[in-house]
């Protein structure tokens, strides 16, 4: 018996019997390929069809767990975002999959207290843990990777409604994570060259293009020879994604003549701006270990120094030499005037006129 072409819907098959009728099948779907006998009139059998595959669906959907959406989305989706943003989600998944997959988790029986009870043991299992190396504790140890693992939740969860693993409401909604005050260090001038000064020269090039361009750590060290162009060093920004082109002009101008007269001492053929004594890539761990050593020389506190700070000082200087927050906002590649005031403000206060 051969099939017939006829433009079914999903599961639906046709197929011509020896007498010439044509006789319709429900297919289940299953291993073992069962059908169901829908009959020769293709009204009647479009109408069963409906009620077979509604009803398929509700148990298809009803035997989806946490972790057959948590497993789409490690290969559809985490793979399209930035390298950082992978190997942060990658470690989130371990931790949602640890209590949602402990026993495995139907997704419709999902609620909102399980959100919360999630948000609450993750903070409980940190704490624990803490205390088991013998380290001191405050109780709130976890909050902050515990609202990260929460807001990917709900983007699995707004993905699996788009797949069709589920058609409830995201259980995150009205569920409140744990209060981010943010970092507020700013690195005053006198810091800054305190730690320039016991710096390598590896560090002293990427701390002087981090705190004149304004970038991250790790759009700093992908900064090659062929990203300066007509006067300008373009820059995409790993995490957004977001293009600049920064003039090369004043101390940004003399800062790359410097790193590139160095960089001809060596004929190792790397075309990285920032590059150690031997003239090789310099790595982002490799950057934080100078750092650090170069901050505890300076005799300053390593919780409140770190080198993802020159940003933000970047922000802060720039908006109060130009008088124009705007400006900031421009160079640190910020979406929205409110992200750089938050931003700037929250690290040094607004600079306010006195009363008279």
């Amino acid at each position: 018996m051969s099939q017939t072409a006829f433009n079914l819907p999903p599961r639906m098959r046709a197929r011509v019997q020896r007498s010439g009728q044509t006789y319709y099948y429900y297919d289940t779907g299953h291993s073992s390929r069962q059908e169901i006998a829908l009959g020769p009139d293709y009204l009647e059998a479009l109408q069963k069809w409906t009620e077979l595959d509604s009803q398929n669906q509700l148990e298809d959907r009803v035997r989806v767990t946490f972790r057959h959406a948590a497993q789409r989305y490690r290969q559809d989706v985490i793979p399209t975002k930035a390298p950082r943003t992978q190997k942060d989600n990658l470690a989130e998944l371990v931790k949602l999959l640890e209590f949602f997959d402990n026993p495995p988790a139907l997704m419709d029986e999902i609620k909102p207290i399980h959100i919360r009870q999630f948000l609450d043991w993750r903070v409980k299992e940190t704490v624990r843990k803490l205390k088991e190396a013998g380290q001191a504790v405050n109780g709130s140890e976890g909050q902050v990777r515990a609202n990260r693992e929460k807001s990917l939740f709900s983007h699995i969860w707004n993905k699996a409604r788009e797949w069709g693993y589920t058609d409830q409401p995201n259980p995150c909604l009205g569920i409140k994570g744990y209060r981010e005050d943010g970092r507020k260090v700013y690195i005053e001038d006198s810091e800054y060259s305190a730690i320039y000064a016991k710096a390598r020269q590896p560090l002293r090039d990427a701390m002087d293009l981090a705190y004149l361009t304004g970038q991250r750590p790790s759009d700093i060290l992908k900064m090659t020879e062929q990203d300066i162009k007509e006067g300008c060093l373009l820059v995409q920004q790993n995490k957004t994604k977001t293009k600049l082109r920064i003039a090369i002009t004043g101390h940004l101008e003399k800062t790359l003549e410097r790193i590139l007269k160095r960089k001809a001492k060596y004929n190792t053929g790397h075309v990285d701006l920032v590059v150690n004594e031997l003239g090789e890539c310099v790595a982002l761990k490799t950057l934080q270990a100078m750092f650090a050593q170069a901050r505890t020389a300076a005799g300053l506190c390593a919780a409140e120094y770190q080198f993802r700070d020159l940003r933000a000082k970047a922000g802060t200087d720039k908006a109060e030499l130009s008088g124009d927050i705007r400006r900031a906002q421009k160079q640190l590649g910020h979406t929205s005037i409110k992200m750089t005031e938050h931003y700037v403000r929250n690290r040094r206060g607004e600079k306010v006129e006195p009363t008279k």
